[in-house]
């Protein structure tokens, strides 16, 4: 049996107000959902965005969230990469992101953590940033 993890191919953000998180997430992506589905009262109750070709970023409604989920940011932290991490996490926090984990070398990426208007911790990593170390070579895309 292959148990071989091969890439995140979803990750999901709570929000009490979907819409507004699609809102806020169709400006940061720069395109909208491709898969919306109502919720309870008839508001928005889910978004999908397409992120590349394997990777999707869900938005559901806190209603949904499974039994005792973290309602402050913390646990595990999944990153996105960049191309700039400056740009964007500059783009970021003026939409309203709060920086949670400030820019930090690790070799030969930079990651830096913001928490989005909605209570979600968002990563970014990037290998281009002048910060990155390359010492040991570029990073490896297989791991």
């Amino acid at each position: 049996m292959d148990v071989t993890l091969r890439g995140i191919a979803s990750i999901t953000y709570w929000a009490d107000d979907v819409a507004a998180a699609a809102d806020w997430y169709t400006e940061v992506l720069g395109t909208g959902p491709v898969f919306t589905r109502p919720g309870p009262g008839g508001r928005l109750g889910y978004a999908a965005f397409a992120i590349d070709e394997g990777t999707r970023l869900a938005i559901a409604t806190s209603a949904t969230a499974p039994p005792g989920a973290a309602t402050e940011p913390g646990g595990a932290v999944g990153h996105w990469t960049v191309d700039d991490l400056d740009a964007v996490l500059a783009k970021l926090t003026s939409m309203g992101a709060k920086e949670w984990i400030p820019p930090t070398p690790h070799g030969p990426v930079v990651s830096v953590a913001v928490v989005d208007p909605f209570g979600n911790v968002v990563g970014l990593i990037s290998t281009t940033h002048p910060d990155a170390d390359f010492r040991g070579g570029p990073p490896s895309r297989t791991g």
